[in-house]
């Protein structure tokens, strides 16, 4: 038998992964910059443990859901972190 591949996956999400994963992510994020990470891997940083929060601890058992889900918890970090460095340069130029 054929399997065709035209279905998306199910992947269920609510909003506490929201709410516990990108502020666990910031602080991972935090800390490596307390050990003078250089900012060139804070996109890195942040990707992998999305990636590794969602794959372990979010959406166990459902790897496509667990991939999808930690690049948008670290992408979710990193807007985060750029958008408050941004408010708060301009916020100094005042």
């Amino acid at each position: 038998m054929i399997m065709m591949l035209n279905e998306f996956p199910v992947i269920h999400t609510n909003i506490w992964d929201a709410i516990w994963a990108v502020p666990v992510i910031l602080v991972i994020i935090l800390l490596f910059k307390i050990f003078k990470l250089p900012t060139s891997w804070v996109s890195t940083v942040a990707t992998v443990s999305g990636l590794l929060l969602s794959i372990f601890i979010s959406h166990r058992g459902n790897l496509s859901a667990g991939i999808f889900m930690g690049i948008f918890y670290g992408a979710a970090a990193v807007g985060t972190i750029y958008s408050v460095k941004a408010s708060y340069l301009a916020f100094r130029e005042l």
